[in-house]
């Protein structure tokens, strides 16, 4: 899938892998990618900008954790987070169904089938 696709729904797509549990880079990385069948693809470059910025504005917080030798930062959502992926989750909904209404005008709301 092309990165600009992606582009407007990182944050999204961040909060929600991290709405279960705290993860670190690599395993938001590959969350993301498991929960796209392999579509999404995201590159640390990407990413920790993102993470790093969501945490500036209070809807993620990090701490180190150690495994053996390697430290590694982990991330978790906030309460704001919380509150931010919920409105992520409907703006995607209106979103999806604007887009879908203009793709197949049979399903558009309004219009009888």
């Amino acid at each position: 899938m092309r990165a600009d696709a992606v582009r407007g729904h990182l944050d999204g797509l961040l909060l929600a892998v991290l709405e279960q549990e705290p993860l670190h880079g690599y395993a938001i990385i590959t969350a993301v990618q498991q929960r796209s069948g392999g579509v999404l693809d995201l590159r640390t470059g990407t990413i920790y900008p993102a993470l790093n910025r969501l945490e500036r504005i209070g809807l993620l917080s990090s701490s180190w954790d150690a495994v053996g030798e390697r430290r590694r930062r982990c991330y978790e959502l906030t309460d704001a987070g919380r509150e931010g992926l919920a409105g992520e989750r409907a703006a995607w909904r209106e979103f999806t169904t604007a887009i879908g209404s203009v793709l197949n005008p049979a399903l558009a709301p309004g219009t009888a089938t």
